[in-house]
């Protein structure tokens, strides 16, 4: 986990600790990683014991915040471009909802990352 002291929220990765999925998880996590660095996001990784499960994106508006998935894997092997695009998409989406002041501040950085 790595923290950037940002209010803006962040990132959670969630992945089953498997090594069956262990191509899926990199791509996620490089993506996630790679889109909180950009948009100044804490980024974190939570691991489940069963290795069955898909991997999520979480982004959290702030700590008293409820998460709200921005991506499933579906157990699908994806690329980074594609999985930080849709990332960036739901996020923009997102970002025009009253609820998420921070991620209406980022439009335009989401606009410049697509």
């Amino acid at each position: 986990m790595f923290t950037t002291n940002s209010s803006s929220g962040k990132l959670i990765v969630y992945a089953s600790a498997g090594s069956q999925s262990r191509t899926r998880f990199e791509s996620v996590q490089q993506a996630a990683k790679e889109t909180a660095k950009r948009l100044n996001l804490d980024f974190e990784i939570i691991r489940f014991k069963r290795s069955t499960l898909p991997i999520y994106v979480y982004y959290e508006e702030n700590l008293n915040g409820e998460p709200i998935p921005i991506y499933c894997d579906e157990g699908k092997i994806a690329g980074l471009e594609e999985i930080c695009n849709a990332m960036r998409n739901m996020m923009f989406v997102l970002s025009f909802h009253p609820k998420h002041p921070s991620l209406a501040q980022m439009r335009n950085e989401l606009t410049k990352l697509s």
